[in-house]
């Protein structure tokens, strides 16, 4: 498989090497919301305090995977770029590096964590049974580290090659693991919200160990090599360059959220209530988008890596043209069939100003959708290429140098009350497209963090065909 992906990805019709890529990545997405889902219901069935408790510590756990995100952002654009390249030895060296790099740093992160959780929990404000319920709950997700941080950088790899399949396949599994587990330890051993934590850690070793035999064993063309094994300070350093700005970007962005969040909470549970469900229905919408744009990741470190600069346009310009319909799709849905969307997710309809709420953040949210898709489509690209840093610049600055500054001064200085913050969520989508834009105008980010160096292996394939 991994041949003919990368054969597709350096020479076939770039729509299809783009739908191809990113139907399974949809798929994925969606798997990991029905993983939390599925979570989330057993927890509420034991106590609201104990679904608190979980709710309470999830940024937490946001920025735990948004750490770990940096190294499988790193894997998929380095490793695109070595194999588009034809340089697989030196692919596989980096695999190695990656991986003995994201273990021993999730080793070291699950135990200060679990020292600390105690005192993360109670700084965050939770006292009583919020706060030990909290701690019990984080320090065992804590020894789940190791294994989704191992996931990740699997995934990577595995996408680095082109093959999106094996992952949403080890993911579905994952998940439905979780699924039977979640209540025999909650319930049948009466665990409470312990065993929901081990269902998470036991669930998500499962998905490493079958990664780790993926890689091994499977069809992979990085081959993590470890003969010899030592610490390269430049593969590190270049490692650290791609990796260390997207976990920036990702934990930058849980940590601004849960301020936003916090915002919006001052406007009343209507509004909060309004936001909830109106990201469920976009994110819905929008996966297509976004599944394009993580696809665009791997095509275009394939094509760099092959010196084939025409195609990385072309992949780029295709990835926005999909973008832009399925915003436009969604923005058509949304205006046309707004208030009957609302109502059936809104079951429960003793509010009606949670309706109006959700009616007027559809109005200006729907326009921004076009725009989403653009900024997933440039966040592909600059990974892609390894310069993380101008996705990291979009990511964190999208939510505090515009969408919060705007929502604070809106606040303050007009009558506009809660339609200020839809309005600031619309126009920083727009903002920060002109600013993807004018990176891509202005600044070199054609030259991948490997285009320096000599290629000294095969031939790409797309270069002998």
């Amino acid at each position: 498989m991994a041949k003919d992906r990368t054969e597709l990805i350096l020479s076939g019709n770039m729509y299809r090497v783009l739908v191809t890529l990113s139907i399974p990545i949809i798929i994925n997405s969606l798997i990991q919301q029905l993983y939390s889902l599925v979570d989330s219901l057993w927890v509420s069935r034991i106590s609201s305090v104990h679904f608190a408790a979980v709710t309470f510590v999830w940024p937490i756990n946001w920025l735990l995977v948004s750490l770990g995100a940096g190294f499988g952002v790193a894997g998929t654009s380095l490793l695109s770029q070595l194999l588009g390249g034809g340089q697989q030895a030196r692919a596989r060296t980096y695999a190695a590096q990656l991986l003995a790099a994201s273990v021993l740093f999730s080793l070291a992160l699950s135990i200060v964590g679990y020292v600390l959780a105690p005192f993360v929990v109670r700084l965050m404000g939770a006292t009583g049974d919020l706060a030990e319920l909290g701690t019990l709950y984080l320090q065992i997700v804590y020894w789940d580290l190791p294994f989704m941080f191992l996931a990740l950088v699997i995934n990577g790899m595995l996408h680095a090659q082109g093959d999106t399949i094996t992952p949403t396949i080890l993911s579905g599994v994952s998940a439905a693991l979780n699924a039977v587990l979640d209540p025999i330890f909650i319930f049948t051993l009466n665990w409470g919200l312990a065993g929901a934590a081990w269902a998470t850690v036991v669930s998500r070793a499962f998905l490493a160990v079958a990664a780790v035999v993926v890689l091994l064993r499977g069809g992979s063309k990085v081959k993590p090599s470890f003969a010899r094994f030592r610490f390269e300070k430049q593969i590190m350093q270049e490692i650290g360059r791609v990796g260390l700005p997207a976990s920036i970007g990702q934990s930058g962005a849980a940590l601004g959220f849960a301020v936003f969040n916090g915002l919006i909470a001052s406007y009343g549970t209507a509004t909060l209530a309004a936001y909830g469900m109106v990201n469920r229905i976009t994110s819905l919408l929008m996966q297509p988008a976004m599944g394009t744009g993580q696809a665009l990741t791997a095509i275009v470190g394939q094509n760099l890596g092959a010196d084939q600069m025409s195609r990385v346009k072309e992949s780029f310009f295709k990835a926005v043209q999909l973008a832009v319909l399925i915003g436009g799709v969604g923005c058509a849905v949304l205006f046309l069939f707004g208030e009957p969307i609302i109502l059936f997710f809104m079951q429960a309809r003793d509010d009606p100003a949670v309706i109006t709420e959700s009616l007027n953040y559809l109005t200006y949210v729907s326009v921004s959708l076009p725009f989403m898709g653009i900024i997933s489509a440039f966040a592909g690209l600059y990974q892609g290429t390894g310069n993380t840093k101008y996705a990291m610049n979009m990511e964190v600055g999208r939510l505090w140098f515009v969408r919060l500054p705007m929502i604070v001064l809106l606040g303050r200085f007009t009558s506009w009350g809660s339609t200020g913050i839809w309005f600031s969520m619309s126009f920083s989508n727009f903002l920060i497209s002109l600013y993807g834009y004018w990176i891509y105008r202005t600044r070199p980010w054609l030259q991948g963090v490997l285009a320096k160096q000599k290629q000294t292996e095969a031939k790409p394939l797309s270069a002998v065909n």
